[in-house]
């Protein structure tokens, strides 16, 4: 194996990974994405040299799925995520792993204040008066300003979980001595920063933003600490998936998440008080980065929370920072999004729901008609509804029209269902879209 290969289990990976690829046209989707902007990047994957983060391979699944059908994308997951975590953990096994991470992070963060900045920059820009194709140039550009800072706020996360699970390894030779000792030493738990290499010495800046070596996510709920360089775990909607112009919403969980009932308990109330105490702290102490990820990670908790949350908000004069929750939560993946908007709407935030899931069909039309497929396979046909209604009234109808490509013949009536509810015109426009694309209702 060549010196700058990855372990063995990267290897392996490598290998599914080629094996996917091979299935994808190189010249569409997220693959012909990846393949233009970062052709030695996706070369270095393949070749076990890089381990690509995981919202890659799952936008790549996202292609399985509309060549392929959904069947065959979750099929391929299965296979795939043990591959890539085995992959993960191999890597996070070598020496000098945790200084990599550390600088990776080091990147990430510079990444999320810079995408945070441009992001604010073109709002401002985009609020003032210019043409139609101005504007139109300016919604891309901070599309692609939304993706950039979500992703890197996924892999912050992602990247201080590796750390923290590398925190938590006994050093060589632990174990050994507190067999002789009878386990009746104290403090013999790894304290962070206590490998060699560790503490301050981070001049390096290795890492980049195209592969900060993100973890295998975790089926648990994200739960914000008050201090983010703790690193909360991962959860389904926190993976890094890719969002906005270049990888709007590919991520989505292969079944469909459940409905959530607002349940307003005694420690979603603690939370969300000890969450606005810090978020106000940092806001007084002009640290505006940290704010940013910490209403980032916020955005991901169980929506049965995301109403108290808004209360608590608005009664501390923070609503500037509700607003820009609800603009994180839009990128969540379409099931959770509509379970969200729909947490929203019955605690009384109508406008709240409508404005996220508005925000939220930015994404691929194909992903959303995907996702609307699965919460109707899931009993949750007015949720699939409201998903395509919110596409149907935000989308022109040639893209609205492209929802239907997953499953034209189970989608087609539900997009024309959802456009009925809209207006008559918009209605007979989306038959138009439908016949031009092909699938005439």
């Amino acid at each position: 194996m060549a010196a700058d290969r990855l372990p063995g289990r990267a290897g392996e990976f490598a290998n599914r990974l080629d094996a996917l690829l091979a299935r994808l046209d190189p010249r569409r989707g997220w693959s012909g994405v990846f393949w233009q902007r970062d052709p030695d990047g996706m070369r270095a994957c393949l070749d076990g040299r890089e381990l690509p983060p995981w919202d890659v391979v799952e936008a790549l699944l996202d292609d399985l799925a509309a060549a392929y059908g959904p069947g065959a994308a979750a099929a391929e997951r299965e296979r795939v995520r043990p591959l890539h975590a085995a992959a993960v953990a191999a890597c996070d096994a070598l020496p000098g792993a945790r200084d990599a991470l550390a600088d990776r992070l080091d990147v990430m963060l510079r990444e999320q204040r810079y995408a945070a900045e441009r992001h604010a920059r073109l709002r401002r820009l985009l609020s003032a008066p210019a043409s139609a194709e101005e504007a139109d140039a300016l919604r891309v550009d901070l599309a692609w300003a939304h993706d950039d800072h979500t992703r890197a706020t996924a892999r912050c996360v992602e990247l201080r979980t590796r750390l923290a699970a590398l925190d938590r390894r006994p050093p060589p030779g632990a174990a050994d001595a507190r067999a002789a000792s009878g386990g009746r030493e104290r403090g013999a738990t790894a304290v962070p920063g206590a490998g060699a290499g560790e503490g301050g010495r981070r001049a390096r800046r290795r890492g980049s933003a195209r592969f900060a070596g993100l973890a295998e996510p975790q089926e648990t709920a994200p739960v914000v600490v008050p201090r983010p360089s703790a690193g909360a775990p991962d959860g389904p909607a926190a993976r890094g998936a890719p969002r906005g112009a270049r990888f709007a919403g590919a991520g989505e969980p292969a079944t469909p998440v459940p409905p959530t009932v607002v349940v307003e308990d005694e420690e979603a109330g603690a939370v969300v008080a000890e969450t606005v105490e810090h978020l106000a702290r940092l806001r007084a102490e002009g640290r505006t980065g940290e704010a940013h990820a910490l209403l980032a990670e916020a955005a991901r908790w169980p929506v049965g929370r995301l109403p108290l949350l808004a209360a608590a908000l608005h009664r501390a004069g923070l609503g500037a920072d509700w607003a820009t929750l609800l603009w994180e939560a839009a990128a969540l993946p379409p099931e959770r999004l509509v379970a969200a908007a729909d947490a929203l709407t019955a605690a009384g935030r109508h406008d709240d729901g409508r404005g996220m899931l508005r925000q939220g069909v930015a994404r691929p039309a194909e992903q959303i008609g995907a996702a609307a497929l699965r919460l109707d396979e899931a009993g949750r046909h007015r949720q699939a509804l409201a998903l395509l209604d919110a596409c149907v009234r935000a989308r022109a109808p040639e893209e609205a029209a492209r929802c239907a490509a997953p499953d034209p013949r189970r989608l087609v009536p539900l997009l024309l269902q959802a456009a009925r509810g809209v207006s008559d015109e918009r209605h007979w426009d989306l038959v138009h879209a439908l016949r031009v694309a092909g699938h005439a209702p």
